[in-house]
């Protein structure tokens, strides 16, 4: 019994390592190929739209070899949670791209207060004092970053306020699509992949070039950058 303890707890440490290890060097990959000082990928929008694109011949083989199980979510649940998930990857990219590493890490803690909020509005759900003591600490923590931080510019700041409110209110809409259709994250993603690869295919390359006044076939890939962006996309997605 104790020797199955100790395997359990170094699986653990092992698994808890690997996400911190795999998630930060995904988010250096990402913020080398698409800033300027790395290869320049300003195309976040086109970009996630690729991710998605692999993402949904994933989650097809998947279904297809009898990995996972489909199951029925209406149809305009699916569309609401597409654009909402969109919303949130892409601003996420897009407050990578124009801000620090560090901001875009802070801003993504500022979603712990805001799902609270949300949660309260929608679900009158009720924090203990204790919950509400640690948010008020995130809260104040975020803001002295942000007024400190002289690296942040308003299109940056406004993209990171569209990737907090989004991906909050993707997270609420996550945990209630999975409660009221009993259907798995992976089962949902695999639904919403080709509607979200689809639309930011088509309209991506239109939202990057009011961004960066330049089309996606203006770009040069150097071999360089094609094995980040190959990388990007494939971590992401499995």
């Amino acid at each position: 019994m104790e020797s199955e303890i100790k395997r359990s707890a170094v699986s653990n440490v092992g698994a808890w390592a690997m996400n911190v290890i795999s998630s930060v060097g995904i988010i250096m990959a990402n913020k080398q190929l698409m800033s300027a000082n790395g290869y320049g990928f300003s195309f976040a929008t086109t970009l996630t739209g690729f991710h998605f694109a692999v993402t949904a011949l994933v989650g097809l083989v998947s279904n297809a070899t009898g990995l996972s199980v489909s199951k029925h979510v209406p149809l305009w649940e699916l569309l609401w949670f597409s654009v909402v998930a969109n919303m949130s990857i892409t601003g996420m990219n897009f407050s990578l791209m124009l801000n620090s590493v560090g901001f875009y890490q802070i801003s993504k803690l500022s979603m712990i207060p805001v799902v609270c909020v949300m949660e309260w509005i929608l679900h009158n759900k009720q924090y203990s004092k204790e919950v509400k003591l640690s948010v008020l600490v995130v809260v104040i923590g975020v803001g002295v970053c942000t007024v400190t931080d002289v690296k942040v510019n308003a299109k940056g700041f406004i993209c990171a306020c569209v990737a907090v409110l989004s991906t909050s209110l993707q997270q609420i809409t996550i945990g209630s699509l999975q409660k009221k259709y009993s259907i798995g994250s992976f089962e949902l993603l695999s639904k919403t992949a080709p509607i979200q690869a689809v639309s930011l295919l088509i309209f991506g390359p239109f939202i990057d070039y009011y961004l960066n006044n330049k089309f996606i076939t203006n770009y040069k890939m150097s071999t360089a950058a094609m094995v980040s962006f190959v990388f990007f996309i494939f971590s992401l997605s499995l």
